[in-house]
């Protein structure tokens, strides 16, 4: 309850170099308060002041009032050079103060900032060498408990793992098939238009074939797994990171790592071949459909002149592709999921720069294959 028959007020003193301000009565929000600018110029009025000693004895009661005006009183004289001793104020005002000033102020100004090229240069090659020190630190503790994971020393829950592999590959069936289809459709189309002018309508099976099995089967099927699957990794880590439940797995003497990416990683790299032989299959069906339908080949004669013109090789080379890109799209989310900022925007944020990053980095595995295979000859 409060104790408003007392007013609020404050006596002031001088003992040596320190500067006694003694508050009194009940410091509420209802009772009336002195004027904080009055003490403002009794202490400007004394000169050589080392110490401003804040006590409270005769307070009745108080509440956030009387916490404005301390606050007040130690910005204002710590901005002129005199330290505050709360020494003389109850417990809970000293914690509070306390606790306000363990938040530091955010001083920096757009003057602070670096606004010349080489400032902003350095700044960028910091932060680009914080950012890789940051992949290979993550790509090393992976590698240990994937090690750990195949001897046996792996803490997985194998009802967890199961999850995973029917939402990396079970679940993604639909959509890839379905993309996939309408690709091979129009692969074949495309082709189909112009091989009708030289009579060679038969080689749209090649062209659907290779194309689908050697580059779109593994490089379809992985932007599609990178926009769903990717971001999807980095959304629930991310909220785990939100949430603080990251935090609380290592607190139980859990690893992350093993809990949550290793599971992960192995679903997805495990998925991605099965994905793609599907994903060829039904493009190859779905570039079937039009050259049967506006050409005069027949069903017989693409699927033999498929047989005959995409090799194991052609398969294997597709499938070994999509395996890489499961690696680097489960990496990608992992990675930006742990590292999630502690707000909803950053969640946003992970998914998003997962997604950008697995797709980047799929165009460029994509072209280092093309260039090696050629070079060896696959």
């Amino acid at each position: 309850m409060s104790d408003t028959t007392h007013k609020a007020d404050w006596g002031t003193r001088r003992k040596g170099d320190t500067f006694v301000v003694h508050f009194s009565g009940a410091w509420v929000n209802t009772s009336p308060k002195p004027s904080v600018d009055t003490l403002h110029r009794d202490i400007e009025a004394e000169s050589a002041l080392k110490t401003l000693h804040l006590e409270a004895e005769h307070l009745t009661n108080w509440d956030s009032t009387l916490l404005v005006a301390v606050r007040q009183l130690c910005v204002w004289s710590e901005a002129r050079g005199i330290l505050t001793s709360l020494d003389g104020m109850p417990d809970g005002v000293q914690n509070l103060i306390e606790l306000s000033r363990a938040v530091p102020e955010n001083k920096q100004s757009d003057e602070d900032s670096p606004d010349d090229f080489l400032s902003n240069m350095g700044e960028r090659s910091l932060a680009a060498y914080r950012g890789l020190n940051g992949y290979f630190d993550f790509l090393g503790l992976l590698c240990i408990d994937l090690f750990a994971f195949l001897r046996g020393r792996g803490r997985v829950r194998a009802k967890d793992f199961l999850l995973l592999l029917q939402a990396t590959g079970a679940q993604a069936v639909p959509i890839v098939s379905l993309l996939s289809f309408l690709t091979g459709l129009i692969i074949a189309f495309i082709g189909v238009i112009q091989l009708q002018k030289f009579a060679a309508d038969i080689y749209v099976a090649d062209l659907v074939g290779l194309a689908v099995t050697r580059e779109l089967g593994a490089v379809m099927t992985g932007v599609i797994m990178a926009g769903r699957t990717g971001a999807a990794f980095a959304a629930q880590i991310g909220s785990m990171q939100v949430n603080e439940e990251v935090d609380a797995l290592t607190t139980f003497g859990i690893s992350p790592m093993q809990f949550l990416v290793v599971p992960r990683v192995w679903a997805l790299v495990l998925m991605m071949p099965l994905l793609c032989g599907c994903a060829n299959f039904v493009a190859i069906l779905g570039g079937m459909v039009v050259a049967v339908t506006i050409s005069d080949v027949s069903v017989l004669q693409y699927c033999h002149q498929v047989q005959a013109a995409v090799g194991l090789n052609d398969l294997a080379v597709g499938i070994f592709k999509s395996g890489i890109f499961g690696l680097i799209i489960a990496l990608a989310g992992c990675y930006r999921g742990l590292n999630c900022g502690r707000d909803a925007s950053s969640v946003g944020l992970a998914a998003t720069s997962a997604v950008v990053t697995s797709i980047t980095w799929i165009v460029i595995a994509d072209a280092i294959f093309a260039v090696m295979f050629q070079i060896l000859g696959i």
